[in-house]
Order: C-alpha cells, then sequence, then structure tokens
C-alpha cells in the first residue's frame, strides 16, 4: 500500500525533528539514553515512510533484506564487547561509503537520469539537471570511496591487524595532492562523455580515491585515533548526504548533513582538546607535534607496590582521583571500580573520576563504560575541572591508561604528542599505575611518569587487582 507523497513529506519532517533531538540528547550522559530512543524512532519512521513511498517496488525483497540486516545488527550489538565498540564504529562507518559508492554507480547508470534526446523527449533530465546529477554522482563517491577504504583502516589499526604508527615519507603530502588533481581532470573527462561512457573515467577515480583513503588514514598515528574515528563519522554523513542528492532523498540528504556536520564539529573539538590542527588530521599532514630531534633521557627508577599496600595508602587517604584507560575497558574492571568508590566514600574519602577527551580509543569511550556501571555523573570530572585538583590529591590511581598522563606531553619536544594536553597526575602526592607490563601506550611513546618518585607500579589485570583490593579495604 502506498502513502500520499505529502504524507511522506510530513513523516520524513518527523523524521528529521527526532534525529534533531537525539544529536541533541547525545550531548550529555544524563539524556543519552533518551537521545538513543529518539534516534532508534526517527529510523523507523524514516524506513516505513520511504518502503511505503510511491513508485518503490521490490517490497518482499527489500523487506527481507531489513530483516536479514536487522537481525545482524541485534547479534553484533548483543556479542560485541565494549572494549571492541571502536572497532565496530569504524567497519559501520565503512560500509555506509560502500553504499554510497554503490548507489552512485546505480544512479549514473539509470536510464532515468540520462540527458532527453529526440527518440525518448519524455524520459531522461535536461542538459543543466543532468550536469549538475554528474557533479552529484561523481562527488558521492569520491566521498564515499574515501570513506570505505579509510574506515577500513581505521578498523584494522584499531583492531591490531596495522600498525598503530603513522606511515610517513618523503613526498607524502605531493602524492596526495597529485593524487587529488588526477581526481579534478577525471571528473572533467567524465563529465564531458555522453550516456554512459564517463564509466571508465568514474571507475579510476574511485581507485584513486579508494587509496587516498587508505593514506589519509595510514599517515595518522595511533594517539590520534579517536579524533580519526570522530573525522570518519563525519565523513560518512557527508557520504549519506550525497547519496541522498543522487536519489532525490530529502530525508538522506538532512540526515546526512546531519552527521556530517556534528562529526566535524567534535572532530574540531578533539582536536583542540589535543592541541592539533584539525586541517593537519584530515590531510595527513603530520599527527604528532614532536620535532623530530633527540627525545629526552627518562631518569630515575620503577618501584612497585602489592595490593595490601596500596589498600593502606586509599585508607590514608582523604581525596582520591581515579583515571581510568583503555586497559579498563579490556579487564572489565568499570564494576568492581565503583564497589570500591563506594567503599572508600562510606570510610569518608572524597573520591572522583578524571576523564581526558580522548581516553580510550572512540570520543566518550570512559564516559559510557561508567554508565554502564551506574558511576554517578556528579564525580566523573573532565581533564580541565580536575587539574587544578591535583596538587591537593592524596592519592590517583591511573587504571590502563598511558598516554593522557603522560608527562612527555609538556616536556619533551621531541615526543610525538607533545603540545597534547593531559592529566597532570604527577601533581599529586602520590600516584598509583595499575598496568598489566612496562608496555608504551598506544601512541608508542614511553611514559616518564613510571619513572618518578611519588609513582609506584601495581602490575597484573585491572579488575583482579581491584578486587583484591576491596578484600583489603573491607577487612
Amino acid at each position: 500500500m502506498f502513502i500520499a507523497k505529502e504524507i511522506q513529506t510530513a513523516a520524513y519532517l518527523f523524521a528529521s525533528i527526532l534525529f534533531i533531538l537525539s544529536l541533541g540528547g547525545l550531548s550529555s550522559q544524563e539524556s543519552a539514553k533518551r537521545g538513543v530512543f529518539y534516534g532508534i524512532i526517527g529510523m523507523i519512521v524514516a524506513i516505513i515512510a520511504t518502503v511505503s513511498g510511491q513508485g518503490v517496488e521490490g517490497h518482499v525483497y527489500i523487506i527481507s533484506a531489513i530483516v536479514v540486516a536487522a537481525l545482524i545488527g541485534l547479534m553484533l550489538a548483543r556479542k560485541v564487547e565494549m572494549t571492541s565498540m571502536p572497532q565496530l564504529v569504524a567497519i559501520l562507518h565503512s560500509f555506509v561509503g560502500l553504499a554510497a559508492v554503490l548507489v552512485g554507480f546505480g544512479s549514473y547508470l539509470d536510464p532515468k537520469t540520462q540527458l532527453t534526446t529526440e527518440i525518448d523527449p519524455i524520459n531522461g533530465l535536461s542538459h543543466a539537471e543532468h550536469m549538475i546529477h554528474l557533479v552529484e554522482v561523481f562527488i558521492g563517491i569520491f566521498i564515499g570511496a574515501i570513506t570505505f577504504t579509510g574506515s577500513i583502516i581505521a578498523w584494522g589499526k584499531l583492531d591490531g591487524k596495522v600498525s598503530s604508527k603513522p606511515w610517513s615519507f618523503k613526498g607524502l603530502q605531493t602524492m596526495n595532492l597529485v593524487l587529488l588533481l588526477a581526481c579534478v581532470i577525471l571528473g572533467v573527462l567524465y563529465c564531458k562523455e555522453d550516456g554512459t561512457g564517463g564509466m571508465i573515467y568514474l571507475g579510476i577515480m574511485t581507485a584513486i580515491a579508494s587509496f587516498i583513503g587508505v593514506v589519509l588514514v595510514m599517515a595518522i598515528g595511533g594517539g590520534d585515533m579517536p579524533v580519526v574515528v570522530s573525522m570518519l563519522n563525519s565523513y560518512s554523513g557527508w557520504a549519506a548526504a550525497a547519496a541522498g542528492f543522487m536519489l532525490g532523498n530529502d530525508l538522506l540528504i538532512v540526515t546526512g548533513a546531519l552527521v556530517g556536520s556534528s562529526g566535524a564539529i567534535l572532530s574540531m573539538h578533539m582536536c583542540h582538546a589535543m592541541n592539533r590542527s584539525f586541517f593537519s588530521v584530515i590531510f595527513a599532514s603530520g599527527s604528532g607535534n614532536g620535532s623530530g630531534g633527540e627525545k629526552k633521557a627518562i631518569e630515575g627508577e620503577v618501584t612497585s607496590l602489592n595490593h595490601e599496600e596500596v589498600a593502606t595508602l586509599l585508607k590514608e587517604a582523604k581525596s582520591v582521583v581515579i583515571v581510568p584507560g583503555y586497559g579498563m575497558a579490556v579487564a572489565k574492571a568499570q564494576y568492581p571500580i565503583y564497589e570500591m568508590v563506594q567503599t572508600l566514600q562510606k570510610a569518608g574519602k572524597k573520591v572522583r573520576f578524571a576523564i581526558h577527551p580522548v581516553a580510550g580509543r572512540l570520543p566518550g569511550h570512559m564516559n559510557v563504560l561508567l554508565a554502564e556501571a551506574n558511576v554517578p555523573y556528579d564525580i566523573v570530572m573532565e581533564m580541565d575541572e580536575i587539574n587544578d585538583d591535583m596538587p591537593t590529591t592524596d592519592v590517583v590511581m591511573v587504571i590502563g591508561a598511558n598516554d593522557v598522563v603522560n608527562p612527555s606531553a609538556q616536556d619533551d619536544p621531541a615526543s610525538s604528542i607533545y603540545g597534547m594536553p593531559v592529566i597532570e597526575v604527577w601533581k599529586a602526592e602520590k600516584v598509583i599505575i595499575m598496568k598489566r607490563s612496562m608496555s608504551a601506550g598506544y601512541s608508542g611513546e614511553d611514559n616518564p611518569l613510571f619513572y618518578k618518585p611519588n609513582s609506584e607500579m601495581l602490575y597484573g589485570d585491572a579488575k583482579v587487582s581491584v578486587e583484591k583490593l576491596l578484600g583489603f579495604l573491607r577487612a
């Protein structure tokens, strides 16, 4: 049963409002669940309105595909651990890019999008309309191809299948510029062809754009991967908007623009938090701020404590700050950590969490994990809120974090993370670093924090260690 065009437009408008409310809800932890709910309802309305629209055929195949895809999505959502969520987000972005590429080729080959001819004066497009459509297709496929391959590389880096070190060589930016110019030239030649004669140019451009996507993400270091995920989210939005132009679907254009613009704004905020240039990340002109000179020698000696000694420090402390990182996510330690927080609070301690904007491998990764463990929002502090309190803090517990507490970001110009704002945990009276080993962070930089006289290591799995601490604290 088909619905009238007016009803479909009204449904699209309603869905667009829900998507805007969804983005608004996702701006804070308290309203995030409501934001997700608005997004789900908006998407259901959009799908029903699209499938029920006039001129849509093959409903059996469409509904079957939706059901199969929904079941796959449900299975993935239930199976994927929170530690693998960044990888899942990255690979989902690649699907959006691939969809834009396929829609672009399909739209280009569609007889209805060809020029009006004397033989068929009714169907087809006028010369101006046809030229506009050709540009839409070219740009849509270009953005989609970059998003597709770039997201796959991001997934590989996040999953450890691709090295997190930035890929750089002399002439990288020159090569990127030549490739971009080649795509522009191909675009001009493509637009000059009649019918589907431009397919060869479109295919070559797609291959070049796919390679550009690989190069752009390969050139970005592991420490900047949260920015990359956010940036790819923006790319996927613009790819979806381009697909909307090609299909003449207003809702897809609005939705894509919302995702693209919000992803770009988030990327800018994260670049600011990391003291990175937004354009240097986009164009892979160097994700690190290091001067490339000789790094400062690390002085001091690494010392460690056992669980009972750490528990004694916590019992004697009046103010405790916990800095979570990816290691907490891997160990699934957020639940026993909150139990420890409650135990300390009952003993009259002031306990807070300090969250770095790019902690983990996904924007908001740590906030999501803590919310999952029902940690109250009022004790979860941002980096800028907590740094001033570090000198008056008795004990800081760094749980699986590394780069976001690395002093090299402030005092070693040769470090690749130099200039990135970090949580200044070393200013506290005592720092306890919980790690499995002395391995470097995701950026590959060694951490001088481990060698400072007021720092102690507590080796082992974060969850197991916290459970042992709980036993001593409750004794």
